[in-house]
C-alpha cells in the first residue's frame, strides 16, 4: 500500500465507513499498485452523476451482494476511480471533493487546481 497521504501530503481522513469504500475496504481512499482503477478521489455523489456512471457501465446504485457492496444513493461519499472523476468533469457531471480525504496519488490523472474547484472541505 502506498504511503496514506492527502493530496496537501497531510495523513489521510476516512472517506466513508457507512457505505465501507476504498480500493481495500478500509474506509479510506488507499491505494496499492494493484488498484488499477486508483479509486483515491472521495466524493459526495449525486444523483446526477450516478446516472453518468450508470450510463458508462458502472451502475454504483444497484446493490451487489456478492461483493458486499450496498450501492450507492446520493449524498454518500464514495472513494471514485480518478479517471472516472475526470470523464464526469469533462461531461459537467462531477461530484464534489472532499479533498482531505482525496489520496495523495489522485494527482497523477487530475490537476490539485481542478480538484479544488469542486472541494467539498474547504472554506
Amino acid at each position: 500500500m502506498h504511503e496514506s497521504k492527502n493530496v496537501f501530503g497531510d495523513s489521510l481522513i476516512p472517506c466513508s465507513s457507512d457505505p465501507l469504500t476504498g480500493f481495500f475496504r478500509d474506509s479510506c481512499c488507499n491505494t496499492s499498485d494493484q488498484d488499477f482503477g486508483s479509486h483515491t478521489v472521495c466524493v459526495e455523489v449525486t444523483e446526477n452523476f450516478l446516472k453518468f456512471s450508470r450510463e458508462r457501465g458502472n451502475d454504483l446504485s444497484t446493490p451487489v451482494e456478492e461483493f458486499g457492496f450496498p450501492g450507492l444513493n446520493p449524498g454518500d461519499r464514495w472513494c471514485l476511480c480518478a479517471a472516472r472523476w475526470l470523464e464526469a468533469q469533462k461531461a459537467d457531471m462531477a461530484p464534489r471533493v472532499y479533498l482531505q480525504r482525496t489520496h495523495l496519488r489522485a494527482l497523477e490523472i487530475v490537476p490539485l487546481e481542478l480538484l479544488r474547484r469542486y472541494a467539498a472541505d474547504l472554506n
